[in-house]
């Protein structure tokens, strides 16, 4: 398969609702999504990056610019003919946050691209030792007043969904309200765990543990920086209270996840494909996690649409050991998609493979047009 072109355009997406957590205001979502064209425009393979600044230093600018280096600087592959090459293209490259969001589009959209022209699912071309049938999503419920928390709760009730991620802010009485209304609509029948984005400080930290021990959740996903004051000492007084550390934005790369094992506090990870730039990254960092015999879920990153969510579904479906799964929201979130299926789970939110080849979706290159603020072409030249 020859490769001709690369397509980026920037889009922004409203959302259904207001889905807000402690960093990001929550009415919209920026992407950039890659188009690869090859034979003669008889192939296009996509990828999508969702880049959250404070996450990785990444912007929708940088990436276009990340990906606009590959091909200049002669990195991406001209021909596809094995993923073999696709893996090796990845890595080539340095294995720093920086640039993860961006690596993570385009290895998806080359791995799209290779599975319609070899007509294989993406599936095809990951590990099979832990693959399973199906998975089962959690649901996340953002900040927000009790009425707007209380309206998420039940429908994620309704929908048969038991495992929660609930949204912490530095407002102590907003999240003692999350956590009475989760109780007044789920009683002891589900599974929580919170995730204040890094926000709290030593004092704050302290003061939630009686009552999240109080409310009966399990885990505590990356509740202030681990340089923070006072963070060895939280992470003692959790550890007596029976809970868990998760690890999130601290661990976008596998040096990093090496760093924080050493470490010692953290005992969980929250992985993620766009943040950990892409599959054979996201997996080479649950392949660590296996050894050291550290629990993990598969998360996603807030406003991730169709393309990610295709992708986090495959991620999903060859890591049956994960604790839990985030992400498929689509149908819920977004008042328009950039894929044409609805890729969202289904009841108790259990969802299985897509049909079709590559990613297992559809993109349609006019409804990209039609949606991006920019865009912009680079043409893979032949070497001379």
């Amino acid at each position: 398969m020859q490769l001709e072109h690369l397509d980026l355009y920037r889009i922004t997406i409203p959302f259904q609702g207001h889905f807000a957590i402690s960093r990001l205001d929550g009415r919209s979502s920026t992407r950039i999504v890659v188009e690869v064209t090859a034979d003669r425009g008889r192939v296009k393979g996509y990828g999508e990056a969702v880049p959250i600044q404070f996450v990785t230093g990444e912007t929708p600018e940088t990436v276009i610019e990340d990906v606009a280096s590959y091909v200049s600087g002669g990195l991406l592959p001209r021909q596809l003919t094995n993923v073999s090459e696709i893996w090796d293209f990845v890595e080539r490259l340095a294995d720093v946050k920086e640039h993860n969001s961006a690596l993570c589009a385009i290895e998806m959209a080359l791995l799209d691209a290779l599975g319609k022209q070899q007509r294989q699912s993406a599936l095809a071309y990951l590990p099979q030792q832990w693959a399973t049938s199906y998975i089962h999503y959690g649901a996340s419920v953002t900040l927000g007043d009790r009425g707007r928390i209380q309206q998420l709760c039940n429908m994620i009730k309704s929908i048969g969904m038991r495992h929660l991620r609930i949204k912490m802010g530095s407002d102590f009485e907003q999240n003692k309200t999350a956590l009475e209304t989760v109780q007044e609509v789920f009683g002891s029948d589900c599974e929580q765990r919170v995730d204040p984005n890094g926000i709290w400080d030593f004092e704050l930290a302290m003061s939630h543990l009686p009552l999240l021990t109080r409310y009966g959740v399990k885990i505590i996903e990356e509740p202030m920086a681990r340089t923070s004051q006072g963070f060895s000492e939280f992470a003692e007084a959790v550890r007596i209270q029976g809970l868990t550390l998760m690890a999130c934005e601290s661990a976008p790369t596998l040096p990093d996840v090496k760093a924080i094992l050493q470490e010692g506090y953290y005992r969980m990870f929250n992985v993620k494909l766009c943040r950990s730039g892409g599959f054979l990254r996201t997996l080479r960092i649950i392949d660590h996690l296996r050894r050291e015999q550290i629990p993990f879920q598969i998360g996603c990153t807030l406003g991730e649409a169709g393309l990610l969510s295709a992708a986090g579904r495959a991620l999903g479906l060859v890591c049956s050991d994960a604790v839990t799964y985030d992400g498929s929201y689509d149908r819920f979130m977004f008042k328009e998609n950039i894929i044409e299926e609805d890729v969202t789970f289904g009841p108790g939110g259990q969802a299985g493979p897509l049909g079709g080849h590559g990613l297992g979706v559809t993109v349609k290159s006019e409804k990209l047009a039609r949606l991006s603020d920019f865009s912009t072409s680079v043409v893979l030249r032949k070497p001379c």
